[in-house]
């Protein structure tokens, strides 16, 4: 994906469907997406415009991570302006996903960041992308912009109303 004000491409797309419709992969259903927000409540405020009910991750480590029963579209924001990926992925997120159930039912992450973060900008999505190996959606500078949230709208939309996908 490129950079903050990027929109979703027909390929961004056409690569995540073929994720999600691979063999052994459940169909993605609509409204499905899970996300972590810091107390800046950045991501939180992007989910929010979007109007997708979503599953919001604990704060604190110490809270029980919650169990997905659906495949799901995970925002996530990165942390730290190091020059290391240590640190990028907030914890809370690694204890989510150290839920084998949960990583199973990953189809996609959208990645918040901040460009001042350079090479490193979105780089805790492109971990979990990786790891998970599902795709990076999209990405958004801070809490996004009215066409950050026009774009990924539009974009699950499209992915969640496809009769292929349903």
């Amino acid at each position: 994906m490129s950079a903050a004000g990027a929109t979703l491409t027909a390929a961004d797309f056409a690569r995540f469907r073929a994720q999600a419709e691979a063999p052994g992969h459940a169909r993605v259903p609509a409204g499905s997406l899970v996300y972590f927000s810091s107390v800046t409540n950045n991501t939180a405020r992007f989910v929010e415009r979007l109007g997708i009910d979503g599953i919001r991750l604990p704060l604190h480590t110490a809270e029980p991570a919650p169990l997905v029963t659906e495949p799901y579209v995970l925002v996530v924001p990165t942390y730290g302006a190091g020059n290391t990926r240590v640190g990028a992925v907030p914890r809370q997120v690694i204890k989510f996903l150290n839920e084998e159930q949960n990583r199973r039912l990953i189809r996609g992450v959208i990645g918040a960041g901040n460009t001042n973060f350079g090479e490193h900008y979105g780089e805790a999505a492109d971990i979990i992308a990786a790891k998970c190996r599902v795709p990076v959606l999209y990405r958004f500078e801070l809490m996004g912009t009215s066409d950050d949230v026009a774009a990924v709208t539009q974009g699950l939309e499209e992915l969640w109303t496809r009769p292929s996908l349903r």
